[in-house]
């Protein structure tokens, strides 16, 4: 998402599109129109303080909870977590403004939860049916029909509730882009694919299976492309993975049990996102119920996060976590409170100070232009 290293075609895309006049960043904001969101909040970024300052909202489509952002092309895209879930890209240009770049494209599978670019590939992780869509991407940007392949995932786990079927929660490309890893919270386990580079159709490579019952939700690559960070839902804990870029497969190497500490025993907590720092020195992980953020330190190597520090989220509920393009602010997007919240990094510690909140009713999800 954030963090990656900008190229000169993104530089002279913000020139072009005005990204500039208020000092080159633009924050969008994805909800559940369902919850009382408001669709896709676009806000203003200070470049010297981080605040947010709202600009606009355009309402696409119901429950616009999941974004990505082309930064070589400038085009957002955005997924409806819907029964009928689908998928709309928008151009951005000047003072932040979208234009859809023709109607939204049904996914082909139900609840589609995450959203991610791979190549000329738009993949979605859909949460209701267990599958993953792959939608064709045209030269301009904007999606080009319907999927070229709907992978559906296979399998249950004993969480009756919660895992009596698959429930794809994530989907993105390894940082080679050879490989498209998948995390399923109802079948304890990631799955790598291949997509054909002809087709963009994926193609089962592996199936990783983990702890059973745990509910693996979201994953986070370390800089080094070698590390993994996955981080479980239904239990709190994180597991810390090797993957092999140039033969597709992930190694389970170590569990590490997220700090519950002070949590009243009748409080259940439910871990959300894991965000590494550019910079690869410290990782944070979101856990719901508890509603704090916890720092790890990967001063002893990557593949051993050393838990230092846990501050509270500022808000209820935080279900995303996005570092600033520049590597020293923190956001935080609280869903049941409704807000974004930020901290400033300490460049020494990775320990998070607040700085400062923005209410967006049912927030769900930040990308930064």
């Amino acid at each position: 998402m954030s963090g990656t290293q900008r190229d000169s075609r993104t530089d002279q895309h913000d020139q072009k599109n005005g990204h500039g006049g208020h000092g080159g960043r633009w924050a969008y904001i994805g909800s559940f129109t369902s919850g009382g969101g408001r669709g896709i909040t676009v806000a203003a970024v200070d470049p010297t303080t981080g605040a947010l300052t709202p600009h606009t909202t355009v309402d696409p489509f119901v429950n616009p909870s999941c974004l990505a952002l082309a930064r070589d092309t400038g085009v957002l895209y955005a997924v409806s977590d819907t029964e009928q879930g689908a998928a709309a890209a928008f151009r951005t240009g000047a003072e932040g403004s979208l234009t859809a770049l023709g109607p939204f494209v049904e996914v082909g599978a139900c609840g589609p939860a995450y959203v991610s670019l791979a190549g000329n590939r738009l993949l979605t992780a859909n949460y209701g049916s267990g599958s993953v869509s792959s939608l064709p991407v045209a030269d301009d940007g904007g999606l080009s029909g319907a999927p070229a392949s709907v992978f559906a995932h296979r399998g249950s786990g004993p969480d009756a509730e919660r895992q009596e079927g698959p429930h794809a929660h994530q989907v993105l490309p390894d940082p080679s882009g050879r490989w498209v890893v998948s995390v399923d919270l109802g079948t304890d386990s990631l799955r790598v694919c291949a997509p054909d580079p002809a087709t963009g159709e994926l193609r089962s490579h592996a199936e990783i299976a983990l702890r059973a019952g745990s509910g693996p939700r979201h994953l986070a690559f370390h800089p080094d492309g070698e590390t993994v960070y996955v981080l479980h839902e239904l239990e709190p804990q994180m597991t810390v993975c090797h993957w092999g870029p140039a033969t597709g497969h992930l190694v389970p190497l170590a569990e590490v049990a997220i700090d519950t500490d002070g949590v009243p025993e009748d409080v259940r907590v439910y871990p959300s996102v894991v965000r590494v720092a550019p910079d690869g020195r410290f990782l944070w992980a979101a856990v719901r119920g508890s509603d704090t953020i916890l720092t790890y330190s990967l001063a002893d190597g990557a593949a051993k996060p050393q838990l230092t520090d846990g501050v509270s989220c500022g808000g209820s509920w935080p279900r995303d976590l996005v570092t600033d393009p520049t590597g020293r602010r923190l956001y935080v997007v609280n869903e049941w409170s409704g807000d974004i919240t930020w901290f400033d990094i300490d460049p020494q510690t990775g320990r998070l100070r607040p700085a400062g909140a923005l209410p967006v009713p049912a927030a769900a999800c930040l990308v930064f232009s």
